[in-house]
């Protein structure tokens, strides 16, 4: 129940293929031109091509891997804040409140060291849905916004937000739009081009059932003009020269590839295609709907996000009327083999956002934060089922020691 993190199990394809490069192939693409790089390196052209296809998304050479999503969205955001300095540009960047550290954490410390010439506008979101209006985006925008980025779904509360409707507005505007797909690549239908999206950050390792260690960065056509190469070194093409290449994807290639990780996760895309996002998703939204339906109806839990299946992904995130984040999740672990996440999932601001933050809940001597629960393509109704009695369980278990204290003598 921790598939926010990373998803487990990983179809058998997986480690099959993985298996399979290490004894037979274990080669490094573009490092010679013997069958086991050449094999290797058709390998990565078809992940490139999955990617794209899975995701509506540029041409395979505008696929740029990276380590992670964090990897991805900190090479799109220190590239295009590079580029605007270099043309002595100033840098207004734009995020809201429910994003991740991954952007959050880039943009403070652009914004701490270039000072003036970079600037930070933080969008607040509603404390009931963490739901972004598209219109206070659209009013924030100024002559100098170089970026708009956004987390498409919520790590810390599920929230969708309304991307489609942001990126008519930043493609209006002509500014840059970056998407955090981390939440909702996989698991749910992503269209870049319908979406408008310039730059979609995504990882390997989570619903797209890959290896740790992968992710890319999809760049539509044109985007090289303004993110600059904030990594560059060997690429095992135009040797000859010690200015890095400009071609794709190699601008923003530099070193050997994670090549094993790359293979794991070809074999997972195929796996998805194979099935469908369109068909994945359909699963999840009724695992989703289930979960959702059940927690709602506890009177001692209080769900963080959108209460509408519509407005969310499949991380539900709550607090226990009683009990520490902390303390439900050992209780789950222990008691019933149920492994989720508590804490403050890297998010501070939505847990702002929420009244779940250090401050605001250390204010009352809670600890801070909530625990989560998210949901992958191999879980079942028996598995919802089964977590939402167990929390059902411990409700009621406090509920009546709660009852038993406030009438004792």
């Amino acid at each position: 129940m921790d598939n926010a993190a990373t998803s487990f199990p990983k179809p058998r394809e997986v480690s099959d293929a993985m298996v399979a490069y290490a004894r037979e192939l274990g080669a490094s693409p573009g490092r010679g031109a013997y069958r086991e790089v050449t094999e290797t390196a058709k390998i990565l052209q078809r992940c490139r091509e999955r990617l794209s296809e899975l995701l509506g998304g540029p041409a395979a050479d505008h696929v740029i891997f990276t380590l992670n999503t964090t990897d991805a969205l900190s090479m799109a955001i220190n590239g295009i804040v590079t580029t605007r300095l270099l043309n002595g540009r100033r840098a207004h960047l734009i995020t809201t409140d429910l994003d991740h550290n991954s952007v959050l954490r880039p943009f403070k410390l652009l914004e701490e060291r270039y000072q003036e010439q970079v600037t930070v506008s933080r969008m607040a979101c509603d404390p009931e849905s963490g739901m972004v209006d598209p219109e206070d985006i659209k009013q924030a925008l100024e002559p100098d916004t170089a970026l708009v980025a956004v987390a498409h779904g919520s790590n810390a509360t599920g929230t969708l937000q309304p991307v489609e409707a942001i990126g008519a507005i930043c493609r209006d505007a002509d500014v840059p739009f970056l998407v955090d797909a981390a939440q909702t690549a996989g698991h749910r239908p992503i269209d870049m081009k319908r979406m408008q999206i310039d730059l979609l950050a995504v990882p390997g390792h989570k619903g797209l059932l890959g290896p740790l260690g992968t992710g890319a960065l999809l760049m539509e056509q044109g985007m090289e003009e303004l993110v600059a190469p904030t990594r560059v070194g060997g690429t095992g093409n135009l040797s000859e020269s010690d200015s890095h290449p400009d071609t794709m994807p190699e601008r923003y290639e530099a070193g050997s590839h994670n090549a094993i990780g790359l293979v794991g996760l070809d074999a997972a895309l195929g796996w998805i295609l194979d099935r469908s996002v369109d068909r994945l998703a359909s699963h999840e939204i009724e695992l989703s709907e289930l979960m959702l339906e059940g927690l709602l109806d506890m009177p001692g839990i209080r769900l963080l996000g959108p209460t509408r299946i519509e407005d969310r992904c499949s991380v539900f995130t709550f607090v226990h009327r009683d009990l520490e984040a902390s303390e439900v999740a050992r209780e789950l672990e222990t008691q019933h083999g149920i492994l989720c996440r508590s804490g403050l999932h890297c998010a501070p601001f939505a847990h702002q956002t929420f009244g779940t933050d250090p401050i605001t809940a250390g204010s009352d001597g809670r600890e801070p934060g909530a625990c989560r629960i998210s949901l992958g393509p191999f879980l079942g109704r028996e598995d919802i089922e089964f977590t939402l009695n167990a929390i059902r369980a411990l409700d009621q278990r406090t509920a009546l020691v709660a009852n038993q204290g406030a009438t004792s003598p």
